[in-house]
């Protein structure tokens, strides 16, 4: 596995995979800390493609001025280990200076999905996602990038953001990764105490709750969030930041019965340490995630 620092570095090694074979490249961004759920966006990117090629950077563009960009975990050695043995090509290991060099000015934004839900909460934060994605996809040129759907918003500004400008690549969604009790795999769980770990399935415990009361039968969107939050407040230990029901296709608001795939959108502070999390629901909501793949 090539371990690339520099854009250079990177682009002559890609250069290379596709002279070698001319096979399509995949690539799958992240910001290290790995856990199950980067390395399924691996294996699903191995099983679709004849290179993969991933990231490791955390991006300080993305992280507020009181977020936790210095204390994000970060393990470059065991990361390294993980993805060697998943089979990936050339990792990309860039420091701040090489994406963002002194004087840089310019920055990518969405209008309208970079700042609802979770962009409500974090001003900036999407602006620096959409920054440094096509930062990245510039660099590595790839034919399709993999990213996971517990980021629901982040994959659908992503998605906006390559269709508006004519990006030659395909974005592939790859549904959340949970650990054995249900909670959404996060490098962020790392930093809950033990008791907060324990508390913070009520995530799942509510997105479930929500799931089986659609299949029940016809529910409004404002009862379905009454519902979620309902479960969400009956653990004390989490403080809810958000609790949204959107069409699943644009995050658009929904009114009254629920009659398309919607998404449920939810964030819970534990502590410092905010997790969210997510759910597509409503008729065909399993035809449409298959399309939207």
């Amino acid at each position: 596995m090539l371990v690339c620092e520099t854009k250079a570095a990177l682009r002559a090694a890609i250069g290379e995979m596709r002279r070698r074979t001319g096979g399509s490249v995949a690539f799958v961004p992240t910001m290290g800390a790995l856990h199950d759920g980067h390395l399924e966006l691996v294996r699903r990117a191995k099983a679709e493609n004849a290179h993969v090629v991933a990231s490791i950077f955390v991006n300080p563009t993305q992280f507020g001025p009181n977020e936790d960009f210095a204390t994000y975990p970060r393990d470059p050695e065991g990361d390294m280990a993980l993805l060697r043995e998943a089979g990936v090509e050339a990792v990309f290991l860039p420091q701040v200076s090489e994406i963002y060099p002194e004087g840089s000015e310019t920055f990518v934004d969405t209008r309208v999905l970079s700042r609802i839900l979770v962009g409500r909460l974090r001003p900036g934060h999407f602006r620096g996602v959409a920054t440094v994605v096509t930062k990245l996809f510039n660099i590595v040129g790839p034919d399709r990038a993999y990213f996971g759907e517990k980021d629901y918003q982040q994959l659908q500004m992503i998605r906006r953001m390559v269709a508006d400008l004519d990006m030659p690549l395909e974005i592939v969604g790859v549904p959340t990764v949970r650990e054995s009790d249900g909670l959404a795999m996060s490098s962020r769980n790392l930093r809950l105490t033990p008791e907060d770990r324990s508390a913070a399935v009520v995530l799942s415990r509510s997105l479930d709750e929500a799931a089986r009361r659609v299949a029940e039968g016809p529910v409004t969107a404002s009862a379905l969030r009454r519902l979620v939050l309902g479960v969400l407040e009956s653990e004390t230990r989490g403080e809810v930041q958000s609790v949204d029901v959107r069409d699943a296709a644009d995050l658009s608001a929904l009114r009254g019965e629920i009659a398309r795939p919607a998404v449920i959108l939810i964030a819970v502070r534990f502590g410092k340490v905010l997790l969210i999390d997510q759910r597509v629901v409503g008729e065909r909501a399993v035809a449409w995630q298959e399309a939207a793949e």
